[in-house]
C-alpha cells in the first residue's frame, strides 16, 4: 500500500542499546530518516551490507537509518532483544536497530515484507517508499532507490521515484 505524502505514524519503542526511541527526537536531530522493517533472516542479510554502506555515506548529513524488527517471535521479549544485539553484533549494524514486539508500528506504517523502506522527511512526511534497490544481489544493482532518494532529500530536489513495491519476506504476525 503507497502511503507516500501521509504522515508517519509516530513510535516509542526500545532498542538493542536499551534505550527507548521516539521518532519524535529523530525528528528533531535528522532531515531524513529511513525507517527500515528488517528482520533476523536471509532476506534482511541480502541487503544489510548496502544499509550499512547508505548509513556510512549519508551519517554525517542529517540522515540516519532506523532498523525496526516487527516480527513475532515466540520467545520473550527479553530474549527478543538479546537475538537482535547478537545478530548486529555479529553482522556490524551501525544504525538504531529497534524492537516492535507487539507489531504497532509495523502496522502504523502499513509495512508487509521485510525489507521495506520508509524515507520520511524532518516532518515526519513519508516521502519515498518501497525497496532499498532493484537487485537481491549488490552485484546486480543497477537502480539504488533508497540511496538516489537520500540524495534528493538532503539536496531539497525532488525525488524522480517515489514508490517501489518492496520485495523481501512477509514479516510474521502475532498469532491472533
Amino acid at each position: 500500500m503507497n502511503t507516500i505524502g501521509n504522515y508517519a505514524p509516530d513510535f516509542e519503542i526500545p532498542g538493542i542499546d536499551k534505550e527507548v526511541h521516539h521518532l519524535g527526537s529523530y525528528r528533531r536531530q535528522f532531515k531524513a530518516i529511513a525507517v527500515v522493517f528488517i528482520e533476523r533472516t536471509e532476506a534482511t542479510d541480502r541487503y544489510l551490507q548496502r544499509l550499512q554502506q547508505i548509513q556510512n555515506d549519508f551519517g554525517d548529513r542529517e540522515f540516519t537509518i532506523i532498523g525496526i524488527d516487527s516480527n513475532y517471535y515466540p520467545e520473550s521479549n527479553t530474549e527478543s532483544i538479546k537475538a537482535m544485539e547478537q545478530y548486529a553484533q555479529d553482522r556490524g549494524i551501525n544504525f538504531p536497530y529497534l524492537r516492535d514486539s507487539n507489531q504497532d508500528v509495523a502496522k502504523g506504517f502499513k509495512a508487509k515484507t521485510a525489507p521495506s523502506v520508509y524515507l520520511l522527511d524532518s516532518d515526519g512526511v513519508i516521502c519515498y517508499q518501497g525497496r532499498i534497490d532493484d537487485a537481491e544481489s549488490e552485484a546486480e544493482v543497477k537502480q539504488h532507490y533508497l540511496r538516489d532518494s537520500i540524495a534528493a532529500m538532503l539536496a531539497e530536489a525532488k525525488i524522480d521515484r517515489d514508490y517501489t513495491a518492496p520485495v523481501g519476506t512477509d514479516i510474521v504476525w502475532r498469532p491472533e
